[in-house]
Order: structure tokens, then C-alpha cells, then sequence
């Protein structure tokens, strides 16, 4: 079954309709982008209500689903979604209650009249746990992007040199992602350097490198909406013997993590095997954040790793593993890769080196 079919076949038991309506679940289930439209899913079939700007692109792209037309608004798609519910005598409906916003369930609520809205969240956790597993165009789309970003951290590692403040690396990286196949940045790269490394997503500026520091890059690229993500720290110059150290102990932990990644781990478990070895070697209070999260047409999705999730992990998700060390005011140093999640273990798709580079 294509994903429009599965969720179809999942949604009985949830409401007799599901109205999709923000761009990238519409783009997920349809595989058209789009600023604009709505998407009506029913148990036997589904239909997509937009409007003038993309009837043609839609007609032409979409086929798991019937394309309307729809240039009157809000006020037109919902007299189109109480006639495509009478049609198929649906007498419920569910919103995602992820991404529609108060004012939309109200006006839906309103139009629809007698027709009963599902006010709870199994819509759209099941739209997030369809998404979590990967199909194999899915994960080649990611590794796509991931090869973007890993020539993106080569090229930089003859840019990088001190006096080049945060500012430049960052847009040295972004251009050359986008002039090598990069369609977007998966998100606002993170490029920081000497005591500013402490801050796990802190925002590049016009601090300039120095010798004997490291500098931290977080980075990703989209390809055909999917995204990749990664992190490295290198060394300009000369490390500390305690930069190393700390070095070493994320490696270990991170390289720990990949190990024990496979399906049915849950999110808390996996977070703490790298945790575990953090706290062991007297850095617990300087791991702040999560070990990992889930990609892919977001750069933020589910399933997490992390200690309060006590899920498992599905096979065929996309996961990070991100452990990091961050001694405040002095340095600090991330480490990440990006693996698909196996039944017996896990398929790590980032190639880049992670030995400390020193350059």
C-alpha cells in the first residue's frame, strides 16, 4: 500500500473522515508541495481541495487521490467537506490536532454543524507514526541530503582558519549547500567557536577563531523535501589535554549509542546508553539535551530519543545520535551522525570522519 493507502486503512476506529490541511503532512500523503489546500480522507477514498495556483500542477502530479478545485476559501472547503461526508455518510471527523489551530477547529466545527469533530489526538499521532517509518525513496531522499552536507564539512575544513568569525563559516556552509544540491537548509546552521561551543544551539556571530579552539558546526541540507542533519567538532590548532578528553568521551559514548540502536529499544533506553557513559566520567550535568530525534520531512519528528519516552522505536525510522559535553564559559563539543533504525541493529548514514580533526 502507498501512504495515503495506509492511512485510509487506519482510520476507522479514529472517525468516519480526516481533514489534513498544513503543508507538509498534505506534501507527505500527496507528494505535491504546496502553500494551500486540504486533504479529506476517507476509509475508501480521498480528495484534495485546492485551488486555482495548483489545480493544474495537482492534476498532473497527484495520484492516490481525487483533485477538486476549490477557490472559495475557507467557506468553500467546508461546504465541499459536509458534501464529501454526506456522500460517503461520514458522520465524524478529525482534525490534526498537531497543526490546526483553534480558530480553524471552530470554524470547521461551526460549518459542519451536526457532524461530530474526534477531540482527541489519535489523528494525528497516527500520522506521526506512519511518517516515523521510512520508506526506501524516503531514506535515499535523506541520503541525498546527507551527501550534500558531508561535501559541505569537507570544503570547510580548507575555509576554516583563524580570524574567520562564526558569521562567515556559517555562510561559507550555506552557500556552498545550496550551490551543490541543496534545495533549502534543513535548518538555520549553528556555527560557533572557542568558549561559545558551550551553547548546544547558539546563534553564529561575530566572534572570530582562535588557535588552540574548537569550532562547532550543526548543519543539515533538503533534497526533495527531505532533510539531513549532522554535527562535527574540529580543533583549530592545538587542543588541551582536557579537550581531548571531553573529545574522546562523547566519541565513546556516541559510537556506544550506535551499537545498541536497533528496533524496539525504547526512546528512554537508547538515550541512556550514551547518557550513562557521560554521567560515569562525572559529565552528567553538562548533557543537557536529548540523545536523538527523529528526521525526515521534518528535521524534528518523531520518535525521539530521549529519557521521557518510553516508546520503542519502530523500525525503518531515521534517528540521530547527538551526545554532547558543554562546559559552560569554556568549551564544548557535539557529535552527531544520523542512522536508519534496523531490526537487529541500525544503518548509520553519515560517512564524514569523526576522529578530532585538527587543522
Amino acid at each position: 500500500m502507498n501512504k495515503l493507502e495506509i492511512l485510509q486503512s487506519r482510520l476507522s476506529g479514529i472517525a468516519d473522515c480526516g481533514i489534513i490541511e498544513d503543508d507538509i503532512n498534505r506534501r507527505y500523503f500527496t507528494g505535491m508541495k504546496s502553500s494551500a489546500g486540504t486533504l479529506v480522507v476517507f476509509p475508501e477514498k480521498s480528495y484534495l481541495l485546492i485551488d486555482f495556483r495548483y489545480i493544474e500542477k495537482a492534476r498532473s502530479t497527484v495520484k492516490d487521490c481525487e483533485v477538486m478545485l476549490n477557490n472559495s476559501g475557507t467557506a468553500g472547503t467546508c461546504k465541499t467537506v459536509a458534501e464529501l461526508m454526506d456522500r460517503h455518510g461520514a458522520k465524524s471527523y478529525a482534525l490534526d490536532d498537531f497543526t490546526c489551530t483553534l480558530e480553524n477547529f471552530k470554524t470547521y466545527k461551526k460549518a459542519l454543524g451536526e457532524r461530530k469533530p474526534v477531540a482527541d489526538s489519535r489523528f494525528g499521532k497516527l500520522i506521526r507514526e506512519i511518517r516515523s517509518v521510512k520508506t526506501a525513496d524516503e531514506i535515499e531522499k535523506m541520503i541525498r541530503a546527507q551527501r550534500v552536507a558531508e561535501a559541505g564539512l569537507e570544503h570547510m575544513m580548507g575555509f576554516i582558519r583563524p580570524g574567520r568569525t562564526e558569521k562567515e563559516i556559517q555562510l561559507e556552509l550555506d552557500y556552498y549547500m545550496l550551490s551543490h544540491g541543496a534545495e533549502a537548509l534543513s535548518f538555520d546552521t549553528i556555527a560557533r567557536a572557542g568558549s561559545n561551543t558551550s551553547l548546544p544551539h547558539g546563534v553564529p556571530g561575530d566572534k572570530r577563531v582562535e588557535s588552540g579552539e574548537f569550532v562547532l558546526m550543526d548543519f543539515g541540507a533538503v533534497v526533495e523535501g527531505y532533510h539531513s542533519d549532522m554535527t562535527r567538532t574540529v580543533c583549530v590548532g592545538r587542543p588541551s589535554d582536557e579537550m581531548k578528553k571531553v573529545y574522546e568521551i562523547v566519541l565513546r559514548a556516541q559510537e556506544a549509542a550506535i551499537a545498541g540502536l536497533k528496533a524496539g529499544i525504547t526512546g528512554a533506553n537508547f538515550d541512556a546508553i550514551a547518557r550513562n557513559i557521560i554521567e560515569a566520567e562525572g559529565y552528567g550535568d553538562c548533557f543537557g539535551h536529548s540523545l536523538g530525534h527523529g528526521v525526515g520531512m521534518e528535521i524534528h519528528e518523531e520518535p525521539y530519543g530521549t529519557p521521557r519516552n518510553p516508546q520503542p522505536l519502530p523500525e525503518g525510522a531515521v534517528e540521530t545520535i547527538e551526545p554532547g559535553i558543554y562546559l559552560e564559559g569554556r568549551f564544548g563539543v557535539r557529535i552527531e551522525d544520523f542512522a536508519v533504525v534496523e531490526k537487529d541493529g541500525c544503518k548509520n548514514l553519515t560517512l564524514a570522519p569523526k576522529e578530532l580533526i585538527c587543522l
